[in-house]
């Protein structure tokens, strides 16, 4: 079953401060683990949202509208993610929980869903 482990953003990671070495450590120490146990397909961060842009169909049949970011609701935005291949829901809510705090100084926040295969 997959599962993506979706890092919401912060307004550090907003900002594009990349975390400090304790945290960057504590990430590696847990992306190791989640190669060890075989489970992990990919994981990446994405730069911040004002790199990024919004494609919305308001109107169908229509042209879609571009929205250039940055955006400003952190919580709709997305600093990253990790893929998991794992047995059972069970086992990917155990991964997500050993996640460190992805942004760190109590900010961080994951979404747990399920992948359609």
């Amino acid at each position: 079953m997959l599962f993506m482990l979706i890092v919401k953003a912060s307004k550090n990671s907003e900002a594009g401060n990349r975390p400090n070495q304790d945290l960057n450590e504590a990430m590696d120490k847990y992306n190791e683990e989640l190669m060890k146990a075989g489970v992990r397909v990919m994981a990446k961060g994405l730069h911040p949202s004002s790199n990024g842009m919004r494609i919305s169909f308001p109107n169908p049949g229509e042209k879609p509208v571009v929205t250039d970011g940055p955006f400003t609701e952190t919580k709709e935005v997305i600093a990253g993610f990790i893929l998991i291949d794992v047995k059972s829901k069970e086992e990917a809510i155990e991964w997500a929980m050993r996640m460190p705090d992805p942004q760190g100084f109590g900010e961080g926040q994951i979404e747990l869903r399920q992948v359609f295969e």
